[in-house]
């Protein structure tokens, strides 16, 4: 059961980082579209919202992990480590992404202020990118180091 979890917590918080590591590449050349055109671009995150399981998923399963852990040393940081970040990265989402996707009806009407839901929106996702890369790198470490 261990070892499965392990695995699970590495693929899972892997599968996470791919939407973030996509938002986060996109940003420089989308971060100064036109109004018309970034709310055309916005459009290819319909069904996006799929990866919210999976990060519900990565984080149960990275707590779920150290629970098994615990008092097992660098392990059990590592996995509890992970399992927070991601919950962070949650955090920052209802925060910052989600008031931006419901001011504009997820992206299909801007409102005045939508630069500032812009950066709001764009930056939020660089910063979930971060974390979740840490959260990788540290569910790596829970299922590989030695104690």
């Amino acid at each position: 059961m261990l070892r499965f979890l392990q695995i699970l917590a590495v693929v899972l918080t892997g599968l996470e980082l791919a939407p973030t590591g996509a938002h986060l590449f996109e940003l420089p050349n989308k971060i100064g579209l036109p109004r018309e055109q970034y709310l055309t671009v916005q459009h290819i995150y319909n069904g996006w919202a799929f990866f919210g399981v999976v990060l519900i998923a990565a984080i149960v399963v990275n707590l779920g992990l150290a629970a098994l852990l615990w008092r097992r040393g660098r392990r059990y940081w590592s996995a509890l480590a992970a399992g927070v970040l991601l919950a962070i990265s949650l955090a920052v989402f209802f925060a910052w992404t989600y008031p931006a996707n419901e001011a504009t009806a997820n992206w299909t009407t801007l409102p005045a202020d939508w630069p500032l839901l812009r950066v709001r929106w764009e930056i939020s996702h660089a910063v979930n990118a971060v974390l979740t890369f840490a959260a990788l790198c540290l569910a790596a470490v829970a299922a590989t180091a030695r104690d």
